[in-house]
């Protein structure tokens, strides 16, 4: 089975104008858990003046129904936010890497080797406090600065990003830049480079290669696929960045292969449409109609 990361409550609401309340947010993934999803990154622990759609971060987890069966899961970019997440009771630490020092400059006022090292010492302080911690390369694909990004260096983070002991290491497509050849490609060298640990692909649909990109990634050995129900998203420090790959049109792609269930993905993202007063809509809501025999997707009116 793959595994989904639904990302729409961090990665989803950062980058839109109307911020939701934090009832909202908290009534978000609550649809998202009853749609299947079981790891589901809640909020960001960021400087509120920098992105202030995440500035509620700490209620956020305070508002959370815990299970055993589901992982809440809190993005930081540095130490200081992976001390304000430990402080609550999030489940996982997400922790960022960039791919590019102009990128990690932007994002993180830190160089590209700054953040892998950064990353390392985040994933050892969660694991000393007996969190789980994992780690993404940003603009692995691609950056918005600095142009295209050696594969060669991808790897040579990943390994060394490995030897800290994450629970798995994403590759993210950031701007959205990315084929399915490409995908294929750095999918199969992180693999190698870092097994046992998992890769996690993370994707953007900025030039409509989302779900190709997915596909391309898992049929290359990727095991777990972060979506956003909408496709809603974005990364403020990312110029020309959309939305995210739709957790529902990701659903449908995979088909048996996931166990999530894709019209309640449906209802969430119109849902959510009328709450950011957006009417941006994944191939899937724009369909209406299920494709027949699929055990994941229902009608809907």
């Amino acid at each position: 089975m793959i595994e989904l990361v639904e990302v729409s409550p961090r990665d989803g609401l950062q980058n839109e104008r109307v911020i939701l309340s934090t009832a909202d947010k908290v009534s978000l993934i609550g649809r998202a858990v009853s749609a299947g999803a079981r790891r589901i990154e809640v909020a960001s622990f960021v400087n509120p003046r920098r992105v202030p759609q995440m500035a509620d971060a700490e209620a956020v987890v305070a508002g959370l129904r815990k299970s055993s069966e589901v992982i809440h899961i809190g993005l930081i970019l540095n130490v200081r936010g992976a001390e304000r997440a430990l402080a609550t009771a999030i489940d996982e630490i997400g922790v960022v890497c960039a791919a590019s020092d102009a990128f990690g400059r932007a994002n993180q006022a830190q160089s590209s080797d700054d953040t892998v090292e950064m990353a390392r010492d985040v994933v050892t302080l969660a694991r000393s406090q007996g969190r789980r911690a994992q780690v993404t390369i940003a603009v692995a694909f691609g950056c918005p600065f600095e142009g295209a990004v050696d594969p060669a260096r991808i790897v040579a983070m990943a390994r060394r990003l490995a030897e800290a002991g994450p629970l798995e290491i994403a590759l993210a497509d950031t701007i959205g830049v990315a084929r399915p050849e490409e995908v294929t490609r750095l999918v199969r060298e992180v693999a190698a480079a870092i097994r046992p640990l998992p890769v996690r692909a993370h994707f953007h649909d900025t030039r409509g290669m989302g779900v190709a990109n997915v596909l391309a990634a898992v049929a290359a050995g990727a095991v777990t696929i972060d979506a956003s129900i909408g496709g809603v998203g974005g990364c403020p420090f990312a110029p020309g960045a959309a939305g995210n790959v739709a957790s529902e049109d990701v659903t449908y792609a995979l088909g048996e292969t996931i166990a999530i269930d894709g019209a309640a993905l449906v209802d969430a993202a119109l849902w959510l449409n009328g709450k950011l007063e957006r009417s941006t809509t994944s191939a899937l809501m724009r369909s209406g109609w299920k494709r027949p025999g699929n055990p994941n997707l229902k009608e809907t009116a």
